[in-house]
């Protein structure tokens, strides 16, 4: 049984405990970057022990950040790169048995991963989405609930792909973009740091 942190205590957080809980492993508790919430019980009993700056004193344990924030989970990783990051995987999730999934990695219940498709760091693969054989998905990105990825697509860095969002095969997405809620990807997207919404989806701002 691996003992594990979760930094940050927000609903996404208590998801991925409930996550950690299933996978059989043991939530120690939780660090926040907001003093005021140390002692408040988040998920079962586990409660928030202190702030992130604390991590120093648990770092026996393993870590996993439970924060929805691309952004926010790339400068942690990036600053506490020496932790022992934890990868939760739900029992409920499929995964075939050739995919590959990197550190601080969460995924979801319901989620179906297919042969030949790499994850990268510190990715969220939320709720009942789908990733079909051989996609590439960068590290810190968050495919969203109900999403649908087909075969061959790569999704860059820190990208955002929203819930309800379906990519056709072999299509290709930037880094740091966001795919809007319920848009379809027919056509690649090469541009980063772009909001794209519609259908087919196209850009409607920077991102």
């Amino acid at each position: 049984m691996k003992n594990v942190i979760i930094l940050g205590a927000s609903g996404h957080a208590k998801v991925v405990a409930e996550v950690i809980n299933k996978s059989g492993d043991n939530v120690v508790g939780f660090l926040d970057d907001d003093s005021s919430l140390k002692g408040k019980i988040v998920y079962l009993d586990k409660k928030v022990l202190g702030t992130i700056d604390d991590i120093n004193k648990y770092k026996d344990n393993y870590f996993i950040i439970g924060i929805g924030n691309n952004k926010i989970r790339k400068e942690i990783s990036s600053k506490y790169n020496d932790l022992k990051w934890y990868i939760a995987i739900h029992p409920s999730a499929i995964v075939a048995e050739n995919v590959e999934i990197k550190e601080g990695t969460v995924i979801m219940p319901g989620v179906v991963i297919n042969p030949g498709t790499v994850i990268g760091k510190h990715c969220i693969i939320n709720t009942s989405s789908s990733i079909d054989h051989d996609n590439k998905i960068g590290d810190y990105v968050h495919i969203s609930p109900g999403a649908h990825l087909a075969g061959g697509v790569t999704v860059g860095k820190s990208t955002w792909i929203c819930i309800g969002v379906s990519v056709i095969n072999n299509i290709t997405i930037g880094c740091n973009d966001i795919i809007g809620a319920g848009a379809v990807v027919i056509k690649d997207i090469l541009e980063d740091n772009k909001v794209y919404v519609g259908v087919p989806a196209h850009i409607k701002k920077n991102n």
